[in-house]
């Protein structure tokens, strides 16, 4: 090439290349293309093939990502042809149009994955708190017929989001991660903390039902209006009607709602807030039913969603399309459709028990087939469009892809992949030691127990101190639960009531929110006391808050934290606007709407942080009610909530915790049992303890396969020695899956592990692996536990069998009765009500541990290794010090099982790699299932058995 060429080639670097539809220009790691409209899209590079996406009139107006720590290091082939530029790099292809901007990407095999549809994006001002924003939007896809996942934890029974509506808004029970991943092979983290919705990109209007004629009268009169609003409403107390009137709509949806309750209806309730009787005389049942027409313009999927409390049931033209109750001070979303054709009215009926609790009805009409199928993100504030787009050839490629932007996940210690014992509340030491040593003498395994809240006096949340009365000896309390064998979680909230020297100490610098104070909300404790939380959002926060807690728990030698209400959720039943705008960071001027749901991981970093420096070489572990994308890199693991103890919750968690693993947090758990209990489950109406005892038990089964296996909430107490006392079955149901999870700890941890080493995810929905079975796309009860075992929990009430589809591409062996099955077909499980249906992938290694009571017995004791045959298998077992660092200094051993299924050969490889303390020699049994053998598999003794010293063994079977 001669040298007049190379410099003419180094000037198209540099300079705009000028073309009638917009412009291009290179920059490190990427382009920048001013379409004819003066967007300016700038398109990063990575090197592992992910691209960032930046639109806006200058794109390093782009503050810095909460989000993503890593920043782009690609090295793209750029060309530009006049009308498109692209950037090329081994994995992908990025395509954008110089005229509008049309941002078009190709995996390394030319197949599209995205498809911009540049009309739908938006850059739209608002102003926050006296600031400029944008409204952003952008779509892609429209049309499409992909699989979505992802998205954190929403409970609403949604598995497969194509066609679907998600709202991206901390709360108690839902967990806003942006990050959506499809079965084309990518993934899309949306890096903006502001309210979200993925799918329509409009919020749900309320219903406004037809509106009614009036009767003729004879004498109307000049203020006589012949139209009256559309719902008719009827108020009853007891039985007594007491009022009826027409309403405009069903809206009592949050504290300042209630307002509107007519005075005739409000004698004898139960409060919502305080569970007593506001006016001091008997509680009424109150009751409150609205009926009305809905005549909609459009045919199609009609969608609604039902925000309440209490019970609630909705029907339509007579039948019931909708039934659920939840505790009055945690009302959410319940959605449901209704195919309607234009011009054709449906007749609604809402029957509402409120004992003043909350309800609004909300509609969105059908949308237009190529919306309702597309990939479209729409966030309320921002300063710029910034997305980033992550190739992958499968669901745990782009697992891996979102860690490698937002951070990896760290190993949790080995004693967390035991069972946690909670209750709302220990009300005492030693009335939490005293469960503690129940378990021991009843020798059931157990390795955790959790301090609720409330240990503090009572005027003083936020003090971190203990109440003397109470909890006379927090060393000692720390003391005696390891000197029994287990750990011990404390609650540590955000919260803070100002007079407290914390308080004070954070709100002479500014770092506590003002706004509830002057809004003089009160809490439920004792008379009510004024509240606020912490601000985050500066470093200096974040230390104050954990030396603070340092001084006063970590100091003590707690092992784990429990950080309650991190949406923050300082108020229940405020109004989405009233929260934003108590949200408004005092340290830095951001509008709370702007900043809506990354607390928790500001606040979740912060003390991640102080246990790593305040203990170098012990591994931390937090669990957040909330979270956000890059949560995980906090050492941090999710739980789901304060959920219903009811069985259509039961199945609920199955998609939520689905969603939210492989959203790219692999750490989960929930409340088992459902933390609140309806009154009819109360130990004075007896009849209904046994529906309230199976659910418990089905809950509880679930939560053996759980990432994380816990039991927490309130009365009756959920202590596996208490709750089965009367019940000898029950009692043998639950202690088989505390047994269970404890011999499954050496393929429990190994998963774990890999959550590090590997990207992994634990709880994985069953498109990860079985992706090119269309039927399993939509499947929200079913999951695999690591890639061996298939979960099918059992959610309704009495039932003794249950549907389960077995994922074609593999056969499976029934784990209750050792029976091969093939895949691709539906069969009926038994289903006893101690034990839950279980299969096991053909090609399996399980290894199993030894019966032990907690995981630090014996950790490298006998082990048996189940073979399951039917194709070629492999297992790579991870064992380390289990609590320490070493993991990251590569202290750790692997021994590698290998299945050659043609030969019915095991090899057991050398051992690789080597820790403190680690045993030379493990005695190993093995266990090679086959067609015939009957019973249990896992209760299934080993054939042979054999001493290995770390070198390589053969076995022929």
């Amino acid at each position: 090439m001669g040298r007049g060429i190379v410099a003419l080639t180094l000037l198209a670097c540099l300079w705009p290349v000028s073309a009638s539809a917009g412009t291009v220009r290179q920059v490190p790691h990427g382009m920048e293309v001013t379409t004819d409209a003066g967007e300016r899209v700038r398109v990063l590079a990575y090197a592992d093939g992910t691209f960032r996406v930046t639109v806006a009139d200058d794109p390093s107006t782009a503050p810095p990502s909460l989000m993503v720590v890593h920043e782009a290091d690609g090295e793209p082939a750029f060309k530009s042809d006049g009308r498109t530029a692209s950037l090329t790099t081994p994995q992908a292809r990025a395509l954008v149009g110089l005229s509008d901007g049309r941002l078009q990407v190709y995996n390394a095999a030319g197949e599209t994955l995205l498809d911009e549809y540049a009309p739908a994006r938006k850059l739209e001002p608002v102003t926050l708190e006296g600031q400029p924003w944008l409204a952003t939007r952008v779509q892609f896809n429209r049309g499409t017929d992909e699989g979505l996942y992802g998205l954190g934890q929403h409970q609403n029974r949604q598995m497969n989001y194509n066609g679907e509506d998600v709202e991206l808004a901390q709360h108690n029970m839902a967990i806003a991660v942006p990050y959506l991943l499809s079965t084309k092979g990518y993934g899309i983290l949306w890096d903006n903390a502001s309210i979200t919705r993925v799918g329509d990109p409009e919020p749900y209007g309320k219903l406004r039902a037809d509106r009614i004629e009036r009767p003729p009268v004879d004498d109307p009169g000049p203020n006589f209006e012949p139209w009256v609003p559309g719902w008719e409403a009827e108020y009853f107390l007891g039985d007594r009607l007491v009022t009826r009137r027409f309403e405009e709509t069903i809206d009592y949806q949050y504290i300042r709602d209630q307002a509107r309750w007519p005075e005739e209806a409000k004698a004898a309730t139960v409060a919502a807030t305080t569970g007593q009787n506001t006016q001091g005389n008997a509680a009424q049942t109150q009751r409150v039913v609205w009926s009305g027409s809905f005549t909609p313009e459009a045919s199609g999927k009609h969608k609604f969603r039902l925000y309440s409390s209490s019970y609630a049931k909705v029907f339509a033209d007579g039948h019931e399309v909708l039934s659920r109750w939840r505790q009055n001070w945690n009302p959410w979303y319940h959605n449901f459709d209704l195919d309607l054709q234009a011009g054709k009215p449906v007749n609604l009926r809402v029957e509402w028990e409120p004992n003043q609790g909350y309800i609004a009805l909300f509609h969105a009409d059908p949308l237009p087939p190529e919306d309702r199928h597309s990939v479209s993100f729409a966030s309320e504030a921002g300063k710029t469009i910034d997305y980033y787009v992550v190739p992958g050839g499968s669901m745990d490629a782009l697992v891996a892809g979102y860690r490698r932007l937002t951070g990896k996940a760290p190993m949790m210690p080995r004693w967390a992949y035991g069972f946690w014992q909670s209750r709302q509340r220990y009300e005492t030491q030693e009335q939490l030691l005293g469960v503690l040593r129940r378990y021991r003498e009843a020798r059931i395994p157990i390795d955790a127990m959790v301090q609720d809240w409330f240990y503090w006096p009572e005027d003083q949340w936020g003090s971190h101190a203990f109440d003397p009365k109470r909890f006379p000896d927090p060393e000692a309390l720390v003391e005696q639960v390891h000197d029994l064998d287990a750990r011990i979680m404390i609650s540590v909230w955000p919260k803070f009531y100002p007079d407290t020297a914390n308080g004070r100490e954070l709100a002479a610098r500014n770092l506590l929110y003002r706004r509830p104070l002057e809004a003089g909300q009160k809490d439920w404790v004792g008379p009510g006391y004024l509240n606020t939380f912490y601000d985050p959002y500066t470093p200096e926060a974040r230390a104050i808050y954990f030396r603070q807690m340092r001084e006063a728990l970590v100091d003590k030698g707690f092992d784990a934290w429990w950080m309650d209400a991190t949406e923050p959720d300082w108020h229940s039943n405020l109004s989405v606007e009233e929260r934003a705008f108590q949200m408004t960071s005092p340290a830095t001027g951001i509008p709370g709407a702007a900043i809506f749901n990354s607390y928790p991981l500001s606040h979740a970093e912060g003390v991640a942080e102080g246990l790593r420096a305040a203990r170098p070489d012990q591994r931390p572990f937090i669990l957040t009610r909330s979270g956000f994308g890059g949560i995980q890199r906090a050492s941090a693991a999710l739980w789901s909530g304060d959920v219903a103890a009811r069985w259509d919750d039961l199945r609920d968690q199955v998609s939520a915790g689905a969603n939210l693993s492989i959203s790219g947090i692999p750490n989960w758990t929930h409340d088992i049992g459902g933390f609140a209990l309806e009154d009819r489950f109360s130990k004075e109406q007896p009849d209904a303890l046994p529906e309230w005892r199976e659910l418990y038990l089905r809950w509880f089964q679930f939560g053996a396969f759980s990432p994380l296996f816990r039991s927490h909430g309130e009365y009756p107490f959920r202590e596996t020695p208490t709750i089965a006392r009367d019940d000898p079955a029950m009692l043998e149901g639950l202690t088989y899956y505390h047994r269970l999870r404890y011999r499954l700890l050496p393929y429990i941890y190994t998963l774990a592990a890999g959550t590090w080493f590997e990207d992994g995810t634990l709880m994985r929905p069953l498109v990860m692996d079985f992706a090119s079975d269309r039927r399993v796309w939509n499947l929200d009860d079913e999951y695999l536990f690591g890639p061996a075992l298939l979960v099918a929990p059992v959610s309704e009430f009495a039932a003794r069998e249950r549907k389960v589809y077995l994922p074609d591409g593999a056969d499976w062996f029934d784990a209750a009765s050792g029976q091969r099955l093939a895949g691709g077909q539906e069969v009926v499980a038994t289903a006893p009500r101690e034990r839950m249906p279980l299969f096991v992938k053909a090609g399996s290694i399980v290894p199993l541990g030894r019966d032990v009571q907690w995981t630090g017995e014996d950790p490298q004791g006998p082990l048996t290794v189940h073979v399951f045959p039917g194709a070629d298998g492999a297992f790579s077992l991870y064992e380390d010090q289990g609590e320490d660092l070493g993991y990251a200094r590569e202290e750790f051993a692997r021994i590698r099982f290998a299945w050659d299924d043609a030969a019915r050969k095991l090899t057991i490889g050398t051992r690789a790699g080597s820790f403190p303390g680690m045993a030379g020699i493990r005695r190993i049994g093995v266990v090679v299932h086959g067609d015939r053998q009957g019973g249990a598999v896992f209760d299934r003794e080993p054939g042979r058995w054999v001493e290995y010293d770390g070198k390589a063994v053969e076995l022929a079977f």
